[in-house]
């Protein structure tokens, strides 16, 4: 296996490229936005793990360029009492450290460093089919260009068309809440940057983080019906501002007066989720990212889990020769883990599961927790790790 084929440039797409490049493949990313900009609204935060798959794929620089870094979270209640504050992630180690920033800038950052390491990347190219044959994989584009390569990887999102040629009629499905993102400079809120503080409110999630120039990044979850799709293609931000400002003034919190003082750059999404055991890979052709195993952001792990992908597939492929057995480890490494996520993100997003009380005691362990930085350490064979290795 020699060429391989990124359809998504995205935050997914772009690693992966990094990390197969990184194992010594030949690779090109092929990105249907015409630009860099997508998403360049809303914001996320990469938690200690996804930022230690950035360290083996040397991009930590390109990304702590960017947001600023979180070391701890403060949790308030609805009448606005502190219940706790407590360390983020592995809050002491500069690199690792949580971090908040905008998802376009992300992408744009880590497009930029692929191509500056001599990876092939074009934008404004769609994909509409994609044809397995016995030796080689083919990518047909809306513009009549053809590609082809010995794999294709599948990191083109939640709509995915190659997730189309896996798993014919297997889409996101709603996840019980709507999201809401914004950003002020002149909130009425006195905080020192550094930390996020989550507030759980009566009616609805919400968040936020003051960045090191006083600017307020933040976010609400409401649970109730899906924001409708003719809603979300022609947005009222100042309606959303209203209906969120009544509803977080219910509760005795900031939360209510960030919203009032915000823009009208609000941003809305529906929370989405991928169904638990859908198919990931069919001859030459593979999914990652959300396009393989999308979560609602409850638990705010959708970038990070994608960056693990990117990490653990390179290693797969590079550290079994037979490209079959190479997904089937990659897909034994991740789907126990990425699955896991989907549940317990759904189960907050619906209600069914409340969010870990901080300081309460150490957090619930995820699958693969324990064996992590085992498996995204650059150096050392994945085989053995698992325990695969003859």
């Amino acid at each position: 296996m020699t060429h391989i084929l990124v359809i998504g440039g995205g935050i997914a797409g772009t690693a992966t490229a990094l990390a197969l490049h990184k194992a010594g493949f030949d690779v090109t990313v092929h990105e249907a936005h015409p630009d860099t900009a997508e998403d360049i609204g809303a914001f996320l935060t990469l938690a200690s793990n996804g930022m230690r798959a950035l360290a083996e794929l040397d991009a930590s620089d390109v990304v702590t360029a960017l947001g600023f870094p979180l070391r701890s979270m403060r949790v308030l209640d609805a009448q606005g009492s502190e219940m706790a504050q407590v360390p983020l992630g592995e809050a002491d180690d500069t690199l690792l450290r949580y971090r908040c920033l905008r998802r376009g800038e992300l992408s744009a950052a880590l497009q930029a460093e692929a191509v500056r390491r001599g990876i092939g990347l074009s934008h404004g190219a769609r994909l509409v089919s994609v044809e397995n044959g016995p030796d080689e994989v083919t990518a047909r584009f809306a513009d009549g260009g053809i590609a082809t390569g010995d794999l294709l990887v599948g990191a083109d999102g939640l709509s995915s068309t190659v997730r189309q040629s896996i798993a014919p009629g297997v889409g996101p499905v709603y996840a019980g809440q709507s999201v809401y993102y914004g950003y002020t400079r002149s909130a009425p809120v006195a905080e020192d940057t550094g930390h996020i503080t989550m507030v759980r409110g009566s009616s609805a999630a919400f968040g936020y983080a003051v960045s090191p120039d006083g600017e307020v990044y933040w976010f609400a979850r409401v649970g109730g019906d899906a924001i409708p799709a003719d809603a979300l293609a022609h947005p009222t931000p100042s309606r959303w501002r209203e209906q969120l400002v009544a509803l977080l003034g219910k509760d005795d919190t900031p939360a209510a007066d960030i919203v009032a003082a915000s823009t009208d750059a609000i941003m809305a999404t529906n929370a989405t989720e991928l169904p638990p055991g859908t198919p990931w890979r069919s001859g030459r052709t593979l999914i990652t990212g959300d396009a393989a195993h999308a979560a609602s952001p409850a638990t705010g792990q959708g970038a990070s889990m994608a960056l693990e992908d990117a990490v653990i597939l390179a290693k797969s492929l590079r550290d079994t020769p037979d490209p079959d057995s190479a997904l089937s480890l990659y897909e034994a490494c991740r789907r126990p883990r990425v699955e896991h996520n989907i549940t317990a993100s759904g189960e907050i997003s619906r209600g069914t599961r409340a969010p870990s009380r901080p300081g309460g005691g150490p957090p619930p362990q995820r699958p693969g927790d324990d064996t992590l930085a085992a498996q995204l350490d650059w150096h050392r064979d994945l085989n053995t790790v698992t325990g695969t290795a003859d």
